[in-house]
């Protein structure tokens, strides 16, 4: 491996997956309080392997990467120097048989990529959804795309001629430039926020959302409305006029329940009924990020469910 000095991530990422491939590595990213609890662990203050370095996020003696390898993410600044060692800015994980990248733990900064237990319910509900109705797909949209594990998924379970990735986040896009890449699939990216910059008509969009309410308005954590869901409910609505015939929406996020209603379903209810859609609604998983109600902004909410909403043109 030939060094190089001042080498791009985009440049670097793309080698750093194809090493972690060629190594047979597998890593489930879990929530960040199950990630917490296993770094407070006696014993895991140092990594000791490829999955504490990219998927625990621990500090890790250089001497555990290949050195040509090392030198190339410490130049493009893909890890850095600790107190401890040497961390990494960057998670690797698994999910339907691809190794995605996406931000190390924690995910603090304003323009995290943010990967964990939604994104493989997320990448569930397409597998199914793509095997249940097979069909020709012209053109397909990973609205708000992330680490791009959605389009990434629904490319490779079905026949499309133009996968669109957007995204408001430069860096997510980045990411999903060097998965798709590694996956093998060919895709167009586009910088914008939501549909604004995006033209013509969709086959399937699929979406998953930030759906919570964020202090520090983190892109990707942030839903925005009273408690999270207003990003949800703006997709749902354009949505609509972006479905060629035929076409469908699939919308995984997550929705506050208080005192036994579904503000979110109660929402789209309003907004589909003067609509020709066919849609279904589904509870998916009814308890998830529990810590919220913790906090001042969701002292009324009950849960907050997971659920995934299909609906067809």
């Amino acid at each position: 491996m030939k060094q190089l000095r001042h080498t791009s991530p985009g440049t670097v990422l793309p080698v750093l997956l194809s090493f972690l491939k060629s190594a047979g590595y597998q890593f489930v990213t879990p929530t960040p309080a199950t990630h917490a609890r296993n770094n407070k662990r006696v014993g895991s203050e140092q990594a000791r392997n490829l999955t504490d370095v990219f998927g625990w996020s621990r500090p890790f003696s250089r001497s555990l990467l290949p050195t040509a390898l090392f030198e190339l993410l410490r130049d493009s600044a893909v890890v850095f120097e600790c107190e401890a060692g040497w961390k990494s800015s960057v998670r690797a994980s698994t999910l339907q048989g691809e190794i995605l990248l996406h931000s190390a733990y924690p995910t603090v900064s304003a323009d995290a990529v943010f990967f964990g237990p939604d994104t493989y319910r997320f990448a569930s509900a397409i597998k199914h959804h793509l095997a249940a109705e097979r069909r020709q797909l012209r053109r397909a949209l990973d609205l708000g795309c992330g680490s791009g594990a959605g389009g990434i998924v629904l490319a490779k379970n079905s026949e499309c001629q133009e996968v669109v990735f957007t995204d408001i986040n430069g860096r997510a896009l980045q990411m999903t430039q060097v998965n798709a890449g590694a996956a093998g699939i060919s895709i167009t990216t586009v910088y914008s926020d939501l549909f604004r910059s995006v033209e013509g008509e969709f086959d399937i969009i699929v979406a998953n959302p930030p759906y919570l309410n964020d202090p520090l308005k983190r892109v990707y954590r942030h839903g925005g409305g009273e408690l999270g869901s207003g990003l949800s409910i703006s997709i749902a609505k354009s949505a609509k006029d972006r479905l060629s015939p035929g076409g469908t929406l699939l919308l995984y996020t997550g929705s506050p329940i208080i005192d036994g209603v579904d503000h979110l379903l109660e929402a789209i209810r309003e907004d589909f009924a003067s609509s020709n859609l066919h849609w279904s609604y589904e509870e998916v998983d009814p308890d998830v990020f529990g810590e919220e109600l913790e906090t001042a902004a969701y002292n009324t909410v009950d849960r907050i469910a997971a659920v995934v909403l299909i609906a067809r043109n």
